[in-house]
């Protein structure tokens, strides 16, 4: 039994994506969160000020939370064009 050259190459991919991964320290993986924890505080925690609320509060997280990801959700669909057929109950969508 042969296998395709589309699957054999994904399953080198997987591995190789696998391997990588494998590279990363934990010790890694936290600095970069801290990092994007920061980059949020940065661009997000000034608005939420202006908005009313006070800095370093557990509101004025949550309002730098949800205004990053509003951010990303915007950006994450601009990105891509979806195309949806199908009826209710039953959609198939793409992304291009």
């Amino acid at each position: 039994m042969g296998y395709s050259m589309p699957t054999i190459l994904r399953t080198l991919t997987v591995c190789l994506a696998l391997l990588v991964a494998g590279c990363v320290t934990q010790e890694q993986r936290t600095a970069q969160v801290q990092r994007d924890v920061q980059d949020m505080i940065q661009v997000y925690g000034p608005g939420c000020e202006k908005l009313g609320y006070k800095a370093e509060t557990d509101a004025w997280r949550d309002c730098v939370m949800r205004l990053s990801t509003k951010d990303n959700l915007e950006r994450y669909n601009r990105d891509y064009y979806v195309n949806c057929v199908g009826h209710a109950g039953f959609l198939s969508c793409t992304r291009f």
